[in-house]
């Protein structure tokens, strides 16, 4: 599958806490447009969720991305588009407006919000885990003062989602 992969450094984005969505304190989500060339003749889920696998990544998920604002706070996420696209908000309401298709994957550090704004009908993504962390699903202010804890404790994860042990992730998440 690393024949599929594109060599890229990821545009990468910090957004500040809002009050709602606290968003990660030092490592910025990372987004690889087109990261993953998805050809006609293959299942394109499946092969978003053998890069992940392959670069330890796993519990993998094939759904959509929830309407509403929500993050992790105790696990960071990837979301590879394997189909279709859409218009996603990230980091929550003061955050950025992204429109992602089919190939481009999205890197979020734990804290991070993101909320589908619109889609279109064919839109399928594919969700995966680091392999420490436990998921949970914050989309309170309820939450957020325990989230403000837990999130600067979710360790780096060994291996980029995407391209592995040399991934750009791993110079860009260091602590400090």
């Amino acid at each position: 599958m690393t024949q599929l992969v594109k060599k890229q450094e990821p545009l990468a984005f910090r957004f500040a806490d809002d009050g709602l969505v606290p968003n990660h304190p030092r490592w910025p989500m990372l987004v690889y447009p087109g990261a993953v060339r998805l050809p006609d003749y293959v299942d394109p889920a499946a092969v978003l969720e053998d890069v992940f696998g392959a670069n330890g990544w796993g519990d993998s998920w094939r759904n959509g991305i929830y309407g509403f604002v929500h993050y992790h706070s105790r696990i960071h996420e990837v979301l590879g588009i394997a189909r279709g696209a859409a218009e996603v908000r990230f980091g929550g309401d003061r955050g950025k407006v992204l429109e992602v298709k089919a190939g481009d994957v999205a890197v979020l550090p734990a804290g991070t919000g993101h909320q589908r704004l619109s889609a279109s009908a064919d839109l399928l993504v594919v969700g995966a885990y680091p392999p420490f962390g436990t998921y949970d699903l914050c989309r309170s202010t309820a939450e957020h003062a325990e989230a403000l804890r837990t999130i600067p404790k979710v360790g780096r994860p060994d291996k980029d989602p995407v391209h592995g042990n040399d991934g750009p992730l791993l110079k860009l998440w260091q602590d400090g």
